[in-house]
């Protein structure tokens, strides 16, 4: 308990019964769950650009950003190469190599260890020239396709799944092969892009899988709740309460529905990122959202492991959390690239803000080296 592994929410020490209780779930590393209650309440304003829907009972901290702090692990002597993140996106084809490119850079610049693409045999080149840090596999576009993605998915941790992806019929019946081996090993998603209209077109792959994030821009979200619902969204209701609509239709799955205000929900809670970013809108931006989800994802993933059932059910889900974390990121990047570049801005400029975009965002402190070694288990 007296670790300083949570790299936030010192102030909430003191005597105070629901601060006491902040800080312990604090200290344990996991301020994040998946609610079972209702998400009807009130709206409350949170310090860091955001805004949270949740219960009038609620005893969890307003500010998210406070709660993706918690879920960073810190970086010690003792962790070994791929336990803070690996990576694959899923998507790659011969018409769209950057976007499977930008997904998986961000995802490496973010904090994970080791980023794989697995794409098409025409695009695999292209991508490995952009970067000789990133893992890159031919074989989307084979016959032994979900075979050859089934012997690396156990050295994975979360599937990006549809940047660049494209939407051959072959291809996508590759991916849906290897979606259903990803449920089946419990592995974390993100899906976004072209994966999102292969949702779209087959809604019960995704249904009630509850590891998942799907992250929709608003033409995106028409289509998806089209599909599911056979209508159009009800435009006399707000969008918190449209995506919240979705989410329990596919049974839990959460959406980070993107625009000018990014709206995350789970079914049960709704927080909206509305940090400043720029008006600039560049191809590949999703990109670097996603890339960057996928490795919040999986830290969130290993605090809520750490939690016990109580601390669990007063937690907001791991997924609201890691989508929040990577859409603040993504703004902070917005943010800084568009203060250099102006309308010349474009998404390697903002890959090129990470670094300091992470810092403002997520301080690094130094941990308690003794502590952390016996606390650090991935």
């Amino acid at each position: 308990m007296g670790s300083t592994l949570f790299r936030g929410l010192d102030v909430l020490k003191k005597n105070n019964s629901i601060k006491v209780f902040f800080a312990k779930m604090a200290l344990r590393r996991g301020t994040f769950a998946g609610g079972e209650k209702e998400g009807n309440g009130r709206t409350r304003a949170a310090t860091d650009g955001s805004v949270v829907v949740s219960k009038p009972s609620d005893k969890r901290p307003s500010s998210c950003l406070e709660l993706v702090r918690g879920a960073i692990p810190c970086l010690v002597e003792s962790a070994h190469k791929g336990q803070l993140g690996r990576i694959g996106v899923i998507g790659g084809c011969q018409e769209y190599t950057g976007a499977p490119y930008f997904a998986a850079i961000s995802a490496l610049k973010s904090g994970a260890d080791l980023s794989h693409v697995f794409c098409t045999s025409d695009a695999a080149v292209v991508i490995k020239s952009y970067s000789p840090e990133l893992i890159v596999h031919p074989l989307l576009d084979r016959k032994t396709a979900v075979k050859e993605v089934k012997d690396w998915l156990p050295r994975l941790h979360c599937l990006v799944v549809g940047p660049g992806m494209g939407r051959n019929p072959t291809i996508m019946e590759n991916v849906k092969g290897v979606l259903e081996l990803a449920k089946e090993q419990g592995k974390l998603l993100v899906i976004d892009a072209d994966g999102l209209f292969m949702v779209s077109s087959y809604p019960d792959i995704i249904k009630n899988y509850t590891r998942a994030i799907l992250t929709p821009n608003a033409m995106e979200f028409t289509r998806l709740y089209a599909a599911v619902f056979g209508r159009d969204p009800d435009q006399s209701i707000d969008f918190s309460s449209q995506v919240t609509q979705l989410c329990r239709e596919l049974g839990g799955v959460t959406i980070c529905r993107k625009g000018h205000e990014d709206i995350i929900a789970d079914g049960n809670d709704v927080v909206h990122c509305t940090m400043t970013g720029s008006n600039r809108r560049c191809g590949g931006q999703g990109d670097l959202l996603s890339g960057s989800m996928g490795v919040f994802f999986h830290w969130a993933d290993m605090a809520f492991k750490k939690m016990n059932k109580e601390d669990r059910a007063c937690a907001y889900g791991r997924s609201l959390v890691a989508a929040f974390g990577a859409c603040a990121l993504t703004r902070t990047c917005n943010k800084l690239a568009f203060a250099k570049h102006k309308r010349n801005m474009t998404t390697t400029d903002m890959i090129a803000e990470i670094h300091d975009a992470f810092e403002l965002l997520f301080p690094e402190k130094k941990p308690d080296d003794k502590a952390t070694r016996q606390e650090h288990t991935v």
